[in-house]
Order: C-alpha cells, then structure tokens, then sequence
C-alpha cells in the first residue's frame, strides 16, 4: 500500500546535501509518495529540483535532477565515492575546521563582518544564481507532482511569505537563501501583495513554514529533514562559532514555535476537546544527524567542499535508512518524534 508523506526541508547553505543524500534514498521506495515539499534556502533549490525532475522522468529524473544541482554547487568530478574510498577521507570535522582556520576563509568572514554587502559595487554576485537560474520553472511551477512551498521573510515587514504555483520563480529561490549579511537583498513578486519587495532569507521566519502542509487534501505525516542541530555538545567560543550558533537557535526557533502549536492541537484532540476532524492531526517525523552536524563548522555551509557534499550525501542516506527501517512501518499510523523532547 502506498504510503503518502509531506516533506519539510530546512535550510543550511551547502549542509544540504544531507538532505540531498535524504531524498535520494527516499525516491527509491516505490510505496512512498511525496505529497508535498516545504523548503526554504538550500531545501528550497532541492525541493525545486525534485519537482522539476519528478515532473520530466518521475523518480529516476528527480534523482538526476538532485544530483546536476549538486555537482554545480561542489563542482564535483563525480556524483558518487566508492565504497573504499571513504575510509582514506578525512573526518568531514576535520575537513570544516581546516577550512574554517584558513587564512582564506578568516579573511573572507571579516569582510563579511567589516563591508556590507552593498559595498561590492559591480563586483557583487550571488553563486546561487546561475544555478537557480537554470532550472526549467514550467517543470518546477507544474500541476503535477508534489506540491512545492518555498519560504523567505519579508524585510519590510518580518513576516513569513509561501511561494507557491507560479510565484516560485528565480527570484523566490534566491531570496530563500538570502543571508542578509553575505548577500544583497533579493527583490521579488510578493505572493499575497503583487507588489515588488525585499526578502531574506527564509529561515528567520519559516525553517521551513509547515502551516502550507496543513491542508485537509494532504497527507497528515510531516517528515522533516532537519539540518541545524537543536543541541550542542560544547560552547561556542570563538566569534565565528558564536554567530554561528545565534544563527542556529534564530533558524530552529521558528520551527519550534510550529511544533509546539503542533502538539497542542494533538493534546486537544487527544481530550476531545475539538471535534475530529475539525483540526488536522499532524503525525511529525524528524531524520537528522547533529552528531555530525555538530562536528561541522560554519565553514563548510558558506564553501562548497567536494569530498564534504558527498559525505552528507552519503550521511543523508543512511539517515534516511535508518528511518525506513525503524520507523515505515509509523508512517499514517503514529508520530515517530517526541515533540516534548525537542522544544523542552
């Protein structure tokens, strides 16, 4: 029997090729249906590249899709490491901090810290774009498929705007991605106003938004891949740590405030207190891997490292297996998450 799923996608610049690894050993199982996506930054551009290719070649073109958009963003030679190789690697730790302690990249995350985004002039480019830019949006804005909500936040106004149908556009994408501090401000269509306006990134308001997946036509399984640990295991200590973890907590906070209203409503239907079926019962699942996460640095969210991206992808895989194995079986039966447990 098929089972139906909603996937909610975080955002964490180049770590997301976990999710990545995610989809793409989800795509293998024949009995499982992705209803809809909610993304935002980085699972913005891959719920794009799903759609887009689940639309022109169903699962294997989703596959395909998912893997062209990551090769652009590490310019990797190869789409995959054989098996032995991955035991000559270096830890990915290893990798983030050798990076992150480059002269190279210090002197990079001063500038961003000292010059505003602004400052570059005609010397300004955003990387996402040539990627967003060719993507096929008659494939991504389609009928068919799942649907796709993208998130980023208004700046005039600090509020959450979903990006759906016909408004997801190049300009949708980049402004879901649009870290304020790195990047100009990205200028698109609003969706509820039509007018013109300023966004960034989406993850301040929606990391992702799960309120577009309440829709009583969906399914009521939520399954979110998340990115951004919600606990450490150690103190930031240096300024690049710091901002980091400020960044964290700014982007899980909107997600935890979701949950939360998510398992009240559970608790309320659970007493009788509303009518069944007045409400959605949303029934919430979680692949994550923060003992890895938390072994990577800031460094490699902002620089694309070959060997890094296929170790998330390969980490998202796994992930994603280990959630089949246990929990397939829950999927339209019974929440698999501990909401109490996240947001407690």
């Amino acid at each position: 029997m098929t089972k139906r799923i909603n996937l909610a996608l975080q955002g964490g610049g180049a770590h997301g090729a976990f999710t990545w690894g995610v989809l793409d050993r989800i795509l293998e199982e024949d009995d499982i249906e992705i209803a809809a996506i909610s993304g935002t930054s980085a699972g913005a551009l891959n719920g794009a590249a799903l759609k887009s290719g689940m639309i022109r070649n169903g699962r294997e073109g989703a596959k395909e899709m998912l893997d062209w958009v990551w090769t652009e963003v590490g310019r990797l030679d190869s789409l995959s490491l054989p098996e032995w190789m991955n035991a000559w690697l270096p830890d990915p730790g290893i990798l983030s901090l050798a990076v992150e302690y480059s002269p190279a990249f210090a002197a990079g995350d001063g500038l961003t810290r000292a010059l505003s985004p602004y400052a570059w002039g005609p010397l300004y480019q955003n990387p996402v774009q040539p990627i967003a830019e060719r993507l096929d949006f008659g494939e991504v804005c389609a009928a068919g498929g799942p649907d796709l909500y993208i998130c980023a936040t208004a700046v005039r106004d600090g509020k959450v705007r979903v990006f759906s149908g016909e408004h997801i556009t190049t300009e949708a994408i980049l402004a879901s991605a649009c870290l304020p501090t790195v990047f100009q401000a990205v200028y698109a269509t609003c969706p509820l106003s039509g007018e013109r306006e300023a966004f960034w990134d989406g993850g301040y308001t929606g990391n992702p938004a799960l309120f577009p997946l309440f829709q009583p036509e969906l399914p009521d399984d939520v399954l979110i891949v998340n990115i951004n640990p919600l606990e450490v295991d150690r103190l930031p200590v240096t300024p690049q740590e710091i901002q980091n973890r400020i960044n964290e907590i700014s982007f899980n906070s909107s997600l935890l405030r979701e949950l939360r209203a998510i398992e009240f409503v559970q608790r309320l239907i659970s007493a009788g207190s509303v009518a069944e079926g007045a409400m959605k019962r949303v029934l919430v699942h979680m692949v994550s891997d923060d003992e890895l996460m938390n072994r990577l640095s800031v460094a490699t969210k902002l620089v694309p490292i070959s060997t890094v991206i296929l170790q998330l992808k390969e980490a998202g895989r796994r992930a994603a297996g280990d959630f089949l194995y246990h929990h397939r079986d829950d999927i339209g039966v019974r929440q698999s998450a501990d909401l109490v447990k996240m947001f407690n």
